[in-house]
């Protein structure tokens, strides 16, 4: 074996010596404490509380006033209007990401079922109320985009 082949092997891959058998002893505590310090980075810490408990109590009481949403094409009729909720200064609205993400969804939704028509009016509908200055850049994009698709489907239908 040459000696650059030799040196590549006692260095090996990620620095762990891949040599012969007869390794020193430096090298293989090296390789163990650095295994325990990996293990030891790498565990839960032991003080870490658990925050998805709850009590059985606070769990009963949410499994009552649980309901399952069921989309079904009809996602659209759960949006409450006026959108959003008025701004601390009180003259603003604001629009959060899951009110914007159930906007989407129902937007989506009415898409998939090919239910145009519907999809196009509750756009019109979200921009007289809430306009595109209230949302992000990329929920309004989407909205927008699913928008002109629509309007694309219903030109192509002749509608």
């Amino acid at each position: 074996m040459s000696l650059e082949a030799e040196e590549t092997l006692e260095s090996g891959l990620l620095g762990i010596g891949l040599g012969s058998d007869s390794e020193d002893e430096s090298t293989t505590n090296t390789i163990s404490n650095t295994k325990t310090e990996v293990v030891a980075e790498c565990a839960a810490p032991a003080t870490k509380a658990d925050r998805t408990a709850l009590s059985e109590e606070a769990f009963q009481e949410l499994k009552k006033t649980y309901r399952v949403k069921v989309e079904n094409g009809e996602f659209h009729r759960h949006l409450q209007f006026p959108l959003g909720s008025t701004a601390a200064d009180g003259r603003t609205r604001t629009i959060n990401k899951p009110e914007a993400q159930e906007i989407l969804h129902a937007v989506e939704e009415l898409y998939f079922f090919r239910r145009y028509e519907e999809a196009v009016a509750l756009l019109r509908k979200v921009w007289e109320d809430a306009g595109d200055s209230l949302f992000d850049r990329d929920t309004t994009g989407l909205l927008r985009l699913y928008e002109t698709r629509c309007g694309e489907r219903l030109r192509v239908n002749g509608q």
